[in-house]
């Protein structure tokens, strides 16, 4: 005798996109990594030109120009993965520089005079990003994270 099964329960299927890649520490590898990004998040849906992929672009632009130009270290790369996480978009990007950092979420500094040509990737990635965050990399740098919601 088999015992009586359970009611079935509707549950929304779990869809975990992922696309990751490295790219070497230079302005064309930061322009590729947007490109790609983008790219893959047309493949999955969110297309080219809506409100999420254009954010989604500077997101990875800023980060990706931030992991060449502060986290480089010469004849390393760095990595990109775009996470599609149900209605959740995860960017992250890690570089093998761990001493400098960036500032902690919700410390970002006002942007810089409008003379000053740096200082405005985190103040755009506070201002884009729903959340964000700065993780130790595993054996040594940092991953910059950065998560939209996407609409329904």
């Amino acid at each position: 005798m088999t015992p009586p099964s359970a009611p079935a329960t509707r549950q929304e299927p779990v869809t975990v996109r992922v696309f990751t890649q490295r790219f070497s520490s230079t302005p064309r590898g930061a322009r590729l990594a947007r490109r790609l990004a983008l790219h893959q998040l047309d493949a999955w849906g969110v297309p080219h030109c809506c409100e999420a992929s254009d954010t989604a672009a500077l997101l990875v632009a800023e980060l990706a120009a931030n992991a060449v130009t502060h986290g480089r270290v010469p004849g390393r790369d760095f990595e990109v993965a775009v996470k599609l996480l149900g209605r959740t978009l995860r960017i992250e990007v890690s570089d093998t520089r761990g001493e400098h950092r960036p500032p902690a979420p919700g410390a970002v500094r006002t942007a810089p005079p409008p003379l000053v040509e740096t200082g405005r990737g985190m103040v755009l990635v506070e201002a884009l990003a729903d959340r964000w965050e700065v993780l130790d990399r595993v054996p040594v740098g940092k991953t910059v994270v950065a998560e939209l919601d996407l609409p329904g």
